[in-house]
């Protein structure tokens, strides 16, 4: 049987991964993406030398904007500066301005914002350069995760009247899982992480309490974190309180080596001898 130390150890590789995201730095993400307009957005548009021309106006759901002298102009779709050319085009075809240099600029970004909400540094909304973004770089945005936040994300999205949730397992992506599976998130989506399960420990352990579970932990890993056994504790006496789907609570003596589950509660007896 392995030693208290050695069961502890064992769950070391996974804790340093997951500190990895946890204290990762907003890197340059913004590169990788870019910068769309959309319905919902506010754009001030400008012509050089022509003052009286500067407009501010949102984008409609149709994705149109209406453009001094030339009205409505779709610009759903387009970079702010495919959208300035656009509209030199039409002005200078229409014989409106001989030679326009347009300018449009965004105030706000609505068709790009995504929420990101639970255990992360900055819970908030975040507006996208571009129209999606990997789930990896959206939690960077939010400054990362807390060391109490779970190792799978919920992403949710809306399709029409219907909507889906996407469990992602960020833990395994740091781990250097396959990524593929660092999915993109989209305008509009929510990134919610939860709390991460725990296991509670008291009785004749040297500090009773809450502690995280880490992927597949044991009883004997659990006793660890706990500071492990007293001098009178004994791991041959060590009772689980679970929780069962009728919501009664069963008590079972549980072997080290035994797997444990959220909210489970162990207790350990004194030795007999």
């Amino acid at each position: 049987m392995k030693s208290l130390f050695e069961s502890a150890i064992g769950g070391l590789p996974v804790l340093l991964a997951w500190l990895t995201l946890c204290l990762v730095p907003s890197p340059a993400w913004t590169q990788s993406m870019q910068e769309v307009l959309g319905a919902g957005d506010t754009v001030r548009i400008t012509a050089f030398r022509y003052p009286d021309f500067t407009t501010e106006t949102r984008i409609s759901e149709a994705g149109k904007v209406n453009v001094p002298m030339i009205g409505p102009v779709i610009v759903q779709g387009l970079t702010p500066d495919q959208a300035a050319q656009f509209i030199a085009k039409a002005l200078k075809t229409g014989h409106y301005i001989l030679d326009p240099q347009i300018d449009v600029m965004v105030l706000e970004a609505r068709s790009r914002q995504i929420s990101v909400l639970g255990f992360v540094t900055r819970p908030g909304r975040y507006v996208l350069d571009g129209t999606t973004a990997r789930l990896t770089d959206v939690l960077a945005m939010a400054g990362g995760l807390l060391p109490a936040a779970a190792d799978t994300a919920v992403v949710k999205r809306a399709h029409g009247e219907k909507s889906e949730s996407l469990n992602v397992d960020v833990a395994g992506l740091v781990r250097g899982g396959d990524p593929a599976k660092d999915i993109e998130v989209h305008s509009g989506d929510s990134v919610i992480v939860p709390k991460a399960p725990v296991v509670y420990v008291y009785g004749e352990v040297n500090r009773a309490g809450s502690y995280r579970i880490e992927r597949g932990m044991t009883v004997m890993q659990a006793i660890s974190v706990a500071g492990g056994l007293t001098p009178r504790g004994s791991d041959s006496r060590v009772i689980l309180r679970r929780r069962e789907a009728d919501g009664r609570l069963k008590e079972t003596r549980v072997k080290p080596a035994d797997v444990v589950a959220a909210d489970d509660v162990i207790y350990v007896r004194e030795s007999i001898f």
